[in-house]
């Protein structure tokens, strides 16, 4: 498939739009819609960006290890977004608040299992991103014919086993580590239809963004003249 397409929820998939999930609380945070886009290499400089913004805590727990910002970069810089898929979550600002990452075997004899990983910013938790991403990487799998989908984590990484568990997957725990498997049906007709809607969906979503802030960024300079050519009348004014 075309990287930069782009992905978004639809009909099964509107489990997508609504990013938190059915049994929400009376204190739970207002829902936001997660349109979720099909990242390319052109994206690679606000992958980095989002995984800097993380702080340590974060870093250890996405990673397994204290990442510094030359690691995360070194780990950018080999991403292969022709093997692998990545997703991600904008805002209105594009910024990028959350990205997961299906990597598929490099292994021949495995070329059926794909590692799943994910990242959500502290601004934008608690709206069900990190579900939403593992549910667009599963079905994206099972249309490329992944069998077996795997998260490799820390065990004290809570809030991403949290995710394999209620989607079905069997954990297990070794330690401080811990290991996910989710074994996937068969595409379908269905769920590949579903796919291509998300990335139209996403396509228009993401340049309706982008329109949004050029225009914001054109008032914004309209005003700084203006603002710029008032004070220049009152400080010439006798």
């Amino acid at each position: 498939m075309d990287v930069n397409k782009e992905d978004s929820g639809t009909e099964r998939g509107n489990e997508l739009l609504r990013v938190l999930p059915p049994e929400q609380s009376a204190t739970a945070r207002a829902p936001w819609v997660a349109v979720i886009r099909r990242l390319g290499a052109r994206h690679q400089g606000r992958i980095a960006r989002h995984l800097q913004t993380l702080d340590e805590h974060d870093r250890y727990l996405r990673f397994g290890y204290l990442a510094n910002d030359a690691q995360i970069q070194a780990y950018v810089d080999t991403l292969d977004f022709e093997r692998d898929a990545i997703f991600g979550i904008y805002n209105r600002r594009l910024e990028l608040v959350a990205m997961a990452h299906l990597a598929h075997s490099v292994d021949k004899s495995f070329d059926a299992c794909a590692e799943f990983g994910v990242s959500v910013l502290p601004s934008v938790r608690g709206h069900g991103y990190g579900s939403k991403l593992f549910a667009r990487a599963m079905r994206h799998a099972r249309n490329e014919g992944v069998h077996l989908m795997f998260i490799h984590a820390l065990s004290e990484n809570k809030a991403m086993l949290n995710i394999a568990r209620k989607a079905g997957a069997t954990v297990e725990y070794d330690g401080s580590e811990a290991s996910a498997y989710l074994r996937l049906p068969p595409s379908t007709f269905e769920s590949q239809v579903t796919e291509m809607v998300e990335e139209q969906l996403a396509q228009t979503d993401y340049r309706l963004k982008v329109q949004a802030k050029q225009f914001w960024e054109f008032i914004t300079g309209l005003q700084d003249v203006r603002r710029g050519v008032r004070e220049a009348r009152h400080k010439s004014a006798p």
